[in-house]
């Protein structure tokens, strides 16, 4: 490990993957080491034009005993190089290799016993690939799913007939621009220089996004496709979204209380689909990444996932530091859904 960009208590990892058809390839794998560890650590794998840089999630474990961990994917934030078209992938297993070497360093060097995985947005989705891939490997005891990318935010003609005929563009023309960005609603109402609290390297994460490519989305629809099929991940899925969306492609007041990027409703529909054990939270006034909304809806997000990995990942609490992190904070109790429910979804 040598110093991160973020300073001290951080650390990074460079994980050698090779070369590909642009030259050489890393992933970067960040570590924060809790002062009482417990055994427990998370691996974190962030979203589409997204890497790590969220030290307040990395405190919250930390606080509680975990070891946490960032996996800055292929082509994202520390690992993009030079030669790389940003966050371009043509198959979501490319990046299964990262998460294999980044497992191994969690669990065979540095020695834990029990694994959280977490993925935000895209890499909800990636992460939940892997780990029905793996489900035999026993790399994870449990998933977190901040906002997973389960569907295309577009309308049905656009997210099925529409997406089918960019997926037959990208056999000839992977790299074509379908889309120039994201638009820059969701970067001002995060970011401190516009409407948010967070500041970020512009660079890595750009207000407006990268360009949306025929292959990549390509390899997200199959993706996704993969998953309404049914995944059979093995160990407990808390998967966690706001209660509504907003659509736009202009500022409004409304979008700094509400996920700006996706369709919540997809998120709900989808979840069951993960495996056997899902538990869905859902959290009034949240950003697309709820752990960067206003700080009453995080620390419900916190607490949220404080009470399900005290109940699911260990046997009795782990909490170390001498408060909660929200005593204040009440959220509703939740259960996984029953095979009816499961069934009246698909």
């Amino acid at each position: 490990m040598e110093p991160d960009v973020l300073g001290p208590p951080y650390e990074r990892q460079t994980i050698d993957l090779g070369t590909d058809d642009e030259g050489p390839v890393v992933a970067t794998l960040v570590r924060r080491r809790a002062d009482r560890p417990t055994g427990r650590a998370v691996l974190y794998v962030h979203g589409y034009v997204d890497y790590f840089f969220q030290t307040h999630l990395a405190d919250f474990f930390a606080n509680r005993g975990w070891d946490f961990y960032a996996l800055d994917l292929r082509k994202y934030g520390r690992s993009l190089l030079p030669h790389q078209t940003p966050n371009f992938c043509l198959d979501l297993a490319e990046y299964f290799p990262e998460l294999d070497a980044a497992a191994k360093i969690i669990r065979a060097d540095d020695g834990h016993d029990i694994v959280l995985g977490m993925g935000h947005s895209t890499g909800g989705l990636i992460i939940s690939l892997w780990a029905h891939a793996r489900r035999n490997a026993g790399l994870v005891d449990g998933l977190f799913l901040n906002s997973p990318f389960f569907d295309l935010n577009l309308p049905w003609v656009l997210r099925r007939p529409g997406a089918a005929a960019i997926a037959r563009l990208a056999h000839s023309a992977p790299k074509r621009v379908v889309r120039p960005g994201l638009g820059t609603v969701y970067g001002e109402s995060i970011h401190a220089d516009h409407r948010g609290e967070w500041s970020y390297d512009l660079a890595w994460k750009p207000l407006a996004g990268f360009p949306v490519r025929a292959g990549w989305l390509a390899a997200i629809r199959r993706g996704q496709q993969q998953l309404r099929g049914g995944l059979d991940i093995p160990v407990p899925v808390l998967v966690a979204a706001s209660t509504r969306s907003f659509r736009g492609l202009r500022w409004r007041d409304a979008a700094s209380l509400a996920d700006a990027v996706l369709d919540v409703e997809h998120i709900v529909r989808w979840a069951p689909r993960l495996g056997r054990h899902v538990t869905l939270a859902r959290f009034d006034n949240g950003l697309h990444d709820l752990t960067l909304s206003g700080l009453t809806v995080r620390d419900q997000v916190f607490a949220e996932v404080g009470r399900w990995t005290d109940a699911f990942l260990g046997a009795g609490p782990t909490i170390v530091d001498d408060a909660p992190t929200a005593p204040e904070a009440r959220v509703p109790a939740l259960r996984p859904p029953t095979e009816a429910e499961t069934a009246a979804q698909g």
